[in-house]
């Protein structure tokens, strides 16, 4: 299973971001819009609705549509509680873990490394860590409509959101402090330089 969510990962990232500087993930275009605002980069704040928005949909679709590709009832809603101290503590290590991997490259101009350097922290983190890497709250609230071993009740959702808004600003912390004087990146180079342009023109 980790190994599929990080050979995923590390596709999703190659495909789309391109497009979208591969903004998969709530807090990573929260934590793009808050360090940009000295310098007047990073996303807008309409921006980040945008994504956020985007990105819980589509978590939801994925869910739906994993229910249906393994003959489950589409539309569920998890009843696995999940809930303890060491999830929560765990959701916000790989949230800390994700946000400090993804600017680190970008303030250091390495940005295309991203989609093996996410895809090794989500693989690794989904095993060495309590909570299966929860790290992204447009994910945990798609997880609420899989009523399977990998589900979320609703309950439980506030929590884990809550724990991973913590590890982000834990990651940017620990950004600003391990690269204090580098640079702001753009949204642009968050995660793989894209560009505007359609490349097949």
């Amino acid at each position: 299973m980790g190994l599929a969510c990080a050979g995923a990962v590390s596709v999703l990232i190659l495909v789309f971001g391109p497009v979208s500087g591969a903004h998969f993930n709530p807090v990573v275009s929260v934590v793009d819009w808050l360090a940009g605002r000295r310098h007047g980069t990073g996303l807008s704040g309409g921006a980040v609705g945008g994504y956020i928005g985007a990105q819980t949909v589509g978590a939801v679709a994925g869910a739906i549509l994993a229910n249906a590709m393994f003959d489950q009832a589409a539309i569920q809603l998890a009843t696995h509680h999940r809930i303890t101290g060491g999830h929560l503590l765990g959701a916000s290590v790989a949230t800390a873990g994700l946000i400090t991997v993804v600017f680190c490259l970008a303030r250091t101009g390495r940005a295309a490394l991203s989609a093996a350097a996410v895809a090794a922290w989500i693989g690794a983190a989904y095993w060495f860590t309590s909570s299966t890497s929860f790290a992204n709250p447009a994910v945990t609230i798609g997880r609420m409509f899989s009523d399977t071993f990998a589900g979320i009740s609703p309950a439980s959702v506030p929590g884990f959101v809550a724990a991973q808004i913590a590890g982000a600003g834990l990651g940017l912390g620990l950004v600003a402090l391990l690269y204090p004087t580098a640079a702001v990146a753009v949204a642009d180079d968050i995660v793989v330089p894209h560009t505007t342009d359609n490349p097949a023109r």
